[in-house]
C-alpha cells in the first residue's frame, strides 16, 4: 500500500508532551520498519506554516490534550487539506470535554457516574451530600491523569478543587465508582466500529497515577480481562455505542469502571488519540486480537481522511 509521504504528528504544547513524544517516537519507528515514509514533525516546535510546506499526503496524529486531541489541529487539517487519522473537530472536542461528554451519554441513555460541574467555590460543602463521598474531581480538558483530585472528606474538597482549578475554570465533580478498571479499544467508525478485547488495570492500591500509567512496572495489565462472557460482550457494546455517540472515527479508547457491588459499568471517558508508548494500552489490546503494533500503526494511517465534505 502507498501511503505517500507521512507526517507523524507528536509533542505538542499540552501538558501531555512528554507522553505524546514517546507516542510519536513508537509510530514514527513503526511506520518505517513498515516501509512507509514516515517523517516526525513537533508541532510545539514548529509552525502550520511549515506543516502545510512539508508535503505531507497524510499525518498520523500522535498528539495528546489541547492543542493535538481538542479539535483545534484537526481543524487546521481540514483547512489544509491534509487527511489524518482519528476522529474530526467536533468529536475531538467534545470528547476532550468530560463535562460534554458525559452529558451526551446521558442523553443517550449510556450509564455514567454521576455529576455536576463546579464553577466557583460557594458548591463545595454541598456536592459531597448530593453525590457522597468518595468523590472525583476533575479538569475536563486535561487527560494522562492530570487535574484529578479524590477526594474523601469535606475537608479535602477546597485544597482538591484549587488543584483541578490550575487547569481549568469548570470543574467535574463525579461519583466516585469503587471497583474494577477497564478500557475498552474501539476501530472503525459508524457501524463498521468495534471493540478490541477489554483491559483490566490493576494498578498498587487502586492508584493509577501518572508514574504507574507510564513508567512504572508494578501495574499490571490483563488482556482479555478475566471476565464473564456475557459481561465483556455487553461492556463492548456500551463501549462501541459511547464511541459512536460522540461522533468519534478511526479509533478511541473508552474508560470503563465495572462497579465491585454489582458488576454494573459506568463510563468515565474517551480518548481520541490515545497513547502509543510502551506501557500504551490500545497496542496492547490489538496484540491480544491478534495485531502488530506495527500492523496497528499501519491500519491506522491507511484510514487517514477528511472529515469535512467537498462539494
Amino acid at each position: 500500500m502507498n501511503l505517500g509521504r507521512v507526517g507523524v504528528l507528536y509533542g505538542g504544547r499540552s501538558h501531555e508532551r512528554e507522553v505524546s513524544i514517546m507516542s510519536g517516537t513508537g509510530v514514527h519507528k513503526a511506520l518505517l520498519a513498515k516501509g512507509v515514509d514516515a517523517h516526525l514533525f513537533d508541532t510545539g516546535e514548529r509552525s502550520l506554516a511549515e506543516l502545510a510546506a512539508a508535503g505531507f499526503d497524510r499525518v498520523f496524529i500522535a498528539l495528546h490534550g489541547r492543542f493535538g486531541e481538542d479539535g483545534s489541529l484537526q481543524g487546521a487539517l481540514e483547512l489544509l487539506g491534509i487527511p489524518y487519522t482519528g476522529s474530526g473537530v467536533m468529536a475531538s472536542a467534545i470528547a476532550m470535554d468530560k463535562i460534554m461528554t458525559k452529558r451526551i451519554w446521558a442523553n443517550h441513555g449510556l450509564p455514567t457516574p454521576r455529576f455536576e460541574v463546579l464553577t466557583d467555590g460557594s458548591e463545595l460543602r454541598t456536592v459531597p451530600d448530593r453525590i457522597g463521598l468518595p468523590l472525583m474531581l476533575k479538569a475536563p480538558h486535561e487527560g494522562s491523569t492530570i487535574g484529578i483530585t479524590k477526594v474523601v472528606g469535606y475537608s479535602d474538597m477546597t485544597q482538591g478543587f484549587a488543584a483541578c482549578r490550575k487547569y481549568d475554570e469548570e470543574i467535574l465533580a463525579e461519583e466516585f465508582v469503587s471497583g474494577r478498571e477497564l478500557t475498552v479499544a474501539v476501530l472503525g467508525r459508524g457501524q463498521q466500529a468495534r471493540a478490541l478485547p477489554i483491559v483490566e488495570i490493576r494498578a498498587p492500591d487502586g492508584n493509577y497515577d501518572f508514574e504507574h500509567k507510564y513508567y512504572s512496572d508494578d501495574t499490571k495489565y490483563l488482556c482479555p480481562a478475566p471476565i464473564d462472557a456475557a459481561l465483556a460482550g455487553r461492556i463492548q457494546n456500551i463501549a462501541v455505542r459511547a464511541f459512536n455517540a460522540i461522533g468519534c472515527e478511526g479509533w478511541a479508547r473508552v474508560d470503563v469502571m465495572l462497579r465491585a457491588s454489582d458488576d454494573e459499568p459506568f463510563l468515565l471517558e474517551v480518548n481520541t488519540s490515545p497513547g502509543m508508548t510502551g506501557h500504551s494500552l490500545v497496542p496492547m489490546a490489538a496484540r491480544t486480537a491478534g495485531m502488530s503494533y506495527e500492523d496497528l500503526c499501519v491500519l491506522l494511517v491507511s484510514e487517514a481522511r477528511l472529515k469535512t465534505a467537498s462539494h
